[in-house]
């Protein structure tokens, strides 16, 4: 049995060995695109790992080897006295579940790495600020740290601006945090940390948050995970770093531009998290075009190999680009109705294949509804609209909350912003409104893959779950407050207010035409769901339009 294999162009498992994360890269690999060279380790060593208790026997031999190619590839030492490597080590199923799992980032930054690392550079702040995202990853996935005692960390790593020193007691914060909870200190041995890392993202498999979504969508509980290991690029480096996503398309509308969130001199969880006060994706062609080029030429790659609208995770080190994660948008409402029928326009793909890419679910959500003739004195807050529709319910503050109220009727949860540990409250919620984060944040990606309504960066909204109530705009709402929030427009009003549901989709009319196309019309009477349904029925009788 092998256990790791390399991200190359030339390896030939599949999703249910390499997870879809590692595909991706292999893909992006193959097209010649910029990826940090890495392993994976298959998803057959996590399911042996869940049922032993242990990593697989062979497995700390294939490791070695892996991690001595991988410094061979980049010239540079795990946790080494000179020229330190750095990597993170990434979750990836066979199918996508997004935050559910364990990432660590900058892990082999020993406190010998990183002294190595501030000389080699230069900048001590660089330096300590990458230590300290490393801890603070390793002291919630491995050691096991909650959100609440690394709160006060997590305002350090907030802003560019703060001193060494202040960095430096963060990082003596933090690793008492991990010695308190886990009895012990972060090894300095980084194969030690590497090995420890593993079997975190292998257990983060079955923590509830991930059970909880695959009941949601439907993913088996066998499956496993696979982990990604690549060397790291740093998007803290400087003001000429960066990270950020971007779809080739508009996952609210599906309009065919792209769309995405950037941040400046910060690494990757700064956005997808939420916490961080993110620019709009076209930001980079003022700042850095180079950047801005290459990756609208790789969105174009990506579209033309999958056939699809395509989400990327990417990271820019003092100027050069590097993709890490590539998927399919996973549209769903609207959105997935104009991708199909703007593919099949341009020839991309047939007419047949377009229905069957369109959930018949998914047209519960086209006709958008949106909340018409908004009084001011309604008004509670506006923010981002992040997933398309309207949302009514009582105010929750907390997942718990939310959970609880929702037996008794629908709810709306308020969050400074979201993460994994709240999905069991954004699974009971109706809708979704946050203080932080923008339209590529946890929320907003989780809300639109679940078809539900969703508001973010609500700049002047304070949740205080303490107390059981939202603020904004000198008004205070307790829980079980009636409020209504449209994530077309990004109003959040007090009350239940008009909603206007009647709006027309020519691409749905369309689609809807070519349906009745396949069955001959022999649908009358019947609603848009069951039309697509009877066609894709029809199609899948006659083995025609079938998806690649």
């Amino acid at each position: 049995m092998t256990w790791i294999h390399p991200i190359s162009a030339e390896v030939e498992e599949t999703a249910e060995v390499l997870g879809g994360k590692a595909l991706g890269l292999v893909v992006l690999r193959r097209l010649g695109l910029p990826v940090p060279p890495g392993f994976v380790i298959s998803t057959e060593a996590c399911r042996t790992f869940l049922r032993t208790g242990g990593l697989p026997s062979g497995l700390d031999a294939e490791l070695a080897a892996a991690v001595d190619d991988l410094e061979a590839a980049t010239q540079r030492r795990l946790g080494g006295p000179q020229r330190p490597l750095a990597v993170s080590v990434r979750s990836g199923g066979s199918v996508s579940m997004p935050g559910m799992m364990s990432t660590v980032l900058n892990l082999g930054l020993t406190t010998e790495a990183t002294t190595t690392l501030a000389d080699e550079t230069g900048d001590l702040r660089f330096a300590l600020d990458s230590r300290l995202r490393f801890l603070t990853s390793f002291a919630s996935e491995v050691a096991g740290v909650g959100p609440e005692s690394l709160a006060g960390i997590d305002r350090a790593l907030a802003g560019q601006d703060t001193d060494t020193s202040r960095l430096a007691e963060a990082i003596q914060d933090v690793e008492q945090l991990i010695a308190e909870r886990s009895g012990d200190s972060v090894p300095e041995d980084a194969t030690r940390q590497l090995e420890l890392a593993v079997e975190a993202v292998f257990s983060s498999w079955n923590t509830p948050r991930a059970k909880t979504y695959r009941e949601l969508h439907g993913i088996p509980h066998d499956l496993g995970t696979a982990v990604t290991v690549q060397a790291m690029v740093f998007g803290n480096r400087d003001q000429r770093s960066g990270t950020g996503v971007a779809f080739s398309r508009d996952p609210n509308t599906g309009e065919h531009v792209p769309f995405g969130e950037a941040l400046f001199g910060r690494q990757g969880e700064d956005v997808v998290s939420g916490s961080s006060l993110t620019e709009p994706l076209s930001e980079l062609a003022d700042r850095e075009p180079e950047v801005w080029t290459r990756l609208l030429s790789a969105l174009t790659r990506l579209e033309e190999n999958y056939r699809d609208a395509c989400y990327v995770e990417f990271t820019f080190e003092a100027g050069e680009l590097w993709i890490l994660q590539v998927r399919r948008g996973r549209f769903v409402g609207r959105a997935a109705v104009r991708v199909a029928v703007d593919l099949a326009d341009a020839g991309t793909i047939g007419r047949d294949e377009a229905l069957l890419r369109v959930s018949p679910q998914h047209l519960t959500h086209v006709r958008t509804p949106r909340i018409t003739a908004i009084e001011p004195r309604d008004l509670f807050t506006r923010g981002l609209g992040a997933s398309p529709g309207v949302a009514v319910g009582r105010v929750a503050t907390t997942a718990d909350s939310a959970a609880r109220l929702a037996a008794g009727g629908p709810v709306v949860l308020l969050r400074p912003e979201t993460s994994p540990l709240d999905m069991h409250g954004l699974a009971a919620a109706a809708g979704v409104v946050t203080a932080r984060g923008g339209p590529t944040s946890h929320a907003a990606v989780v809300a639109r893959s679940m078809g539900k309504p969703a508001v973010v960066g609500a700049a002047n909204l304070t949740v205080d779950a303490a107390d059981g109530c939202v603020r904004a705009g000198g008004r205070t709402l307790p829980e079980g407050t009636f409020i209504a929030l449209d994530g077309t427009g990004g109003e959040v009003v007090v009350g239940e207010p008009r909603i206007d549901a009647s709006s027309t989709d020519p691409q749905l009319h369309r689609l809807l035409g070519w349906a009745d196309d396949v069955t001959g019309g022999r649908t009358t009477g019947r609603n848009e769901a069951e039309r697509l349904a009877s066609a894709q029925a029809a199609l899948r009788r006659t083995g025609d339009g079938a998806e690649s």
